[in-house]
């Protein structure tokens, strides 16, 4: 299987969703102008670091997983934006868009 990428429409903007096949799991990123969600493959130590808006899920294995998912944990730059453990993805969406 080949990398997949998608647009998805979030109010009146776009986020880009990314799966890629790896060995055993898929790599899964939402991407939007002001920040991303991404999988537990990515470390949210170095996004913290970066000061990204960077959220977290995890026990996704496709793009519709990760849509349907919940914030297991964010940087401090997404705490600032409003983004807390919990909330649904759909929800930080509209705020990273």
């Amino acid at each position: 299987m080949r990398a997949l990428f998608k647009k998805i429409r979030v109010g009146k903007k776009y986020i880009t969703a990314l799966l890629m096949p790896l060995k055993t799991k898929n790599l899964i990123v939402l991407h939007g102008r002001r920040g991303y969600v991404m999988c537990g493959y990515l470390n949210l130590k170095v996004a913290e670091k970066f000061n990204d808006v960077a959220v977290k899920i995890v026990g996704v294995r496709t793009i519709n997983d990760a849509l349907c998912a919940s914030v297991h944990s964010c940087t401090s730059a997404a705490a600032r934006l409003g983004i807390k453990k919990g909330q649904p993805v759909k929800d930080v969406l509209g705020k990273i868009a």
